[in-house]
């Protein structure tokens, strides 16, 4: 990509950005105004009406106009219900450069507790995929029962299910991150399926009808044809995968009590209507996402072009 296209992709990137944080801006005004204004009405420096009735038939935004004052507060609540974009980047730069990575309240302790289970949930799920993936592509028995049952498994509710298998675990001594990666490789395992059968039945009968004229076995046409042809769909699944995998991991932490991870950071800001700090996790857990999704992006170019597949 030349210079000119890279900077015109770049502008319209931060464009957006932009229009965003403008629109989460003018949200956080009608979102936060009741509880400013109540607050400085209190303070005897903001008429609110004293009548139930009048309250209600005085409209918030003209109760704005009157205190024009009160807009500015409604980005700089301790406890907005919506914070402003500043608010949470100032909460995620002390709570990643300002904090030790040991300390408790640091995100980067947090995430990396979620990290390793949504790693180890992403492993599971990524190898039990492929070795379904395969088994359904070279088994008709194979095709026409597990794939039905994987697709099924995928319209329980992982909020529901989650909890269960915490139990069952607990209840058997099985505690700490592996019923969290259970929960990630339960979530991660079936993008992969999916992905991996539709590779590996990418090849055509022109293709399959080649290596037969050179008397190719089985194997010799699923690790010289079916294999390589399923490599671009497999990366696809895994970026799916890997961004799935790490939802279950939080959603892992959730119905545990975790006192480490963004699942439990959620839930602490949950319990003390600390929304900035809720805000300040879910960021994270998306920047989280994107690193990983990124990474298997470069492995994907770099593999694809020792194969010969990308420029």
């Amino acid at each position: 990509m030349t210079e000119g296209g890279v900077l015109r992709n770049l502008a319209a990137v931060l464009t957006v950005v932009g229009i965003i944080v403008v629109i989460w801006y003018a949200a956080c005004v009608p979102m936060n105004i009741k509880g400013v204004l109540t607050q400085a009405a209190r303070e005897g420096v903001a008429v609110v009406p004293e009548d139930a009735a009048e309250r209600r038939a005085a409209s918030e935004i003209g109760l704005v106009w009157q205190n024009r004052f009160a807009i500015p507060q409604t980005w700089a609540e301790d406890r907005p219900r919506l914070p402003a974009p500043h608010q949470v980047a100032i909460e995620m730069w002390e709570t990643t450069v300002e904090k030790k990575i040991t300390s408790k309240r640091s995100l980067i302790y947090h995430g990396w507790v979620t990290l390793s289970a949504t790693l180890l949930g992403f492993a599971i799920g990524t190898g039990l995929g492929i070795l379904l993936a395969v088994g359904i592509v070279h088994s008709r028995v194979m095709d026409l029962s597990v794939m039905p049952w994987a697709i099924v498994s995928q319209t329980i509710p992982i909020i529901a299910l989650a909890p269960m298998i915490i139990v069952v675990l607990y209840s058997i001594g099985v505690q700490g991150l592996l019923p969290k990666a259970i929960i990630s490789a339960y979530l991660s395992f079936f993008p992969v399926v999916v992905g991996m059968v539709k590779g590996l039945r990418s090849p055509d009968h022109m293709q399959l009808d080649l290596l037969r004229t050179y008397n190719a076995s089985g194997s010799e046409t699923f690790w010289k044809l079916r294999l390589p042809a399923s490599v671009p769909y497999l990366f696809t699944s895994l970026k799916v995968g890997i961004a799935a995998s790490l939802v279950g991991a939080i959603v892992g932490e959730l119905p545990t009590g975790a006192v480490a991870g963004l699942g439990a950071r959620l839930l602490a800001g949950s319990y003390y209507g600390q929304t900035i700090q809720i805000w300040s996790a879910l960021f994270a857990a998306a920047i989280l996402a994107a690193v990983l999704v990124g990474i298997l992006g470069v492995i994907e170019r770099v593999l694809l072009r020792r194969m010969g597949m990308a420029s």
